[in-house]
């Protein structure tokens, strides 16, 4: 199977893909990403005593408003419209001393392009942002399973990663 790469002109130069003569359709993603930390540094996060503050709500908002400035720090993606960003957190499980939290981010337009991007960008500005409050607590802290969830709309059609959450 061979693809052409789309962000790259006939000069192989990087360009924006052009999406004129694109139908504009619902188009969503959701993203995931975990985050690995000391059983203790997630009751912290839990009972509300982290030192900076509510540390998931404070990710949750880092996360939509990330998705709104993808295309200010990923070159190629098109400013879109984005009419839905959901972050949400799940406790996962606590295994001896390490505890996991997963992360999930839901984007939605209706337009010529995909969110994978604002997805991906949310999700990630999120776990960051839990790094960032929780650092001083446990520096040990790994985020991992940064991927695509699933998307749906477009000329591409839909995909769900198998065995996804």
């Amino acid at each position: 199977m061979t693809e052409k790469l789309t962000h790259f002109n006939e000069q192989g130069r990087a360009h924006m893909v052009d999406v004129t003569q694109k139908q504009a359709t619902r188009r969503e993603a959701t993203a995931y990403a975990q985050i690995v930390m000391r059983a203790e540094t997630m009751a912290l996060i839990r009972e509300g005593k982290m030192k900076k503050g509510d540390v998931l709500a404070v990710a949750q908002v880092a996360g939509i408003m990330a998705a709104k400035k993808t295309p200010e720090i990923i070159p190629m993606c098109h400013p879109l419209p984005l009419t839905k960003v959901d972050v949400r957190f799940e406790e996962g499980a606590v295994t001896g001393e390490e505890a996991l939290l997963d992360l999930y981010a839901t984007v939605a337009t209706t337009y010529q392009t995909g969110v994978e991007m604002e997805a991906l960008t949310a999700v990630t500005a999120a776990a960051l942002t839990i790094y960032d409050m929780c650092k001083a607590a446990d520096k040990g802290m790994t985020i991992r399973e940064v991927r695509l969830e699933e998307k749906t709309g477009g000329k591409s059609g839909d995909f769900r990663r198998e065995g996804g959450q």
